[in-house]
């Protein structure tokens, strides 16, 4: 079992790990981090195991994570995050729909969502924002727009809903997310309900439009 660590750092000791399968999008946002924000202490994994293991290692003041990554899901991991490392700042950087993402994250207390396809300049104030200007009360008024339909699903069905759209059955969501199948099913069951789809084949055509998987 992980253990939190309680070193201390100065304000000014930004510690930032960066989290993300793909090697140019972690080095691109270190070398933002490094040239426009003046931060040298940038670390770079490519898994959750990843993050998990260099948490551990050091007091790192700030995460940059993307929502899906070879081995979990951001919602996965999340809460055992916060469980160990609660002073830790958390922010979600993904080619996922922030407008689906963004509000499931809300729910863990996370307001810093912003997607990969944001201008280079966009992403650097953002950045600057959560690093030097931490302000999640703020960023909590900031409300999306009601017209997407995965926007009602929580964090967990979320997490089935990604194991859907991968194609996994049931017996399968069940094993990775150690939940019961029955418990799956009814998951299962709201996801269709609250996304009005009648099947997998139109539930996988409706992410497919809002750029959710």
């Amino acid at each position: 079992m992980f253990n939190g660590r309680t070193n201390k750092t100065t304000p000014m000791q930004h510690r930032i790990l960066i989290a993300d399968d793909h090697s140019m999008i972690r080095k691109g946002i270190k070398l933002l981090l490094q040239t426009h924000l003046g931060i040298k202490d940038v670390a770079e994994v490519s898994s959750g195991n990843g993050v998990m293991c260099e948490l551990q290692k050091k007091a790192y003041t700030h995460l940059i994570l993307d929502i899906i990554l070879p081995d979990c899901t951001s919602l996965e991991i999340v809460p055992n995050i916060q469980r160990l490392y609660p002073d830790l700042k958390i922010m979600v950087f993904s080619m996922l729909n922030g407008t689906v993402y963004g509000e499931a994250l809300k729910q863990y207390n996370i307001y810093y969502y912003l997607e990969k396809t944001s201008k280079e300049e966009d992403t650097v104030s953002f950045l600057d924002n959560f690093i030097n200007h931490y302000n999640p009360a703020e960023m909590a008024t900031i409300k999306g727009t009601s017209a997407n339909p995965f926007m009602p699903l929580s964090a967990r069905e979320l997490e089935v809903l990604h194991y859907m759209l991968g194609g996994y059955g049931t017996k399968d969501i069940s094993t990775m997310l150690n939940l019961r199948m029955n418990t799956v099913s009814t998951l299962k069951n709201r996801i269709f309900e609250k996304t009005e789809t009648a099947n997998l084949k139109e539930l996988m055509q409706l992410a497919s439009l809002y750029n959710v998987s």
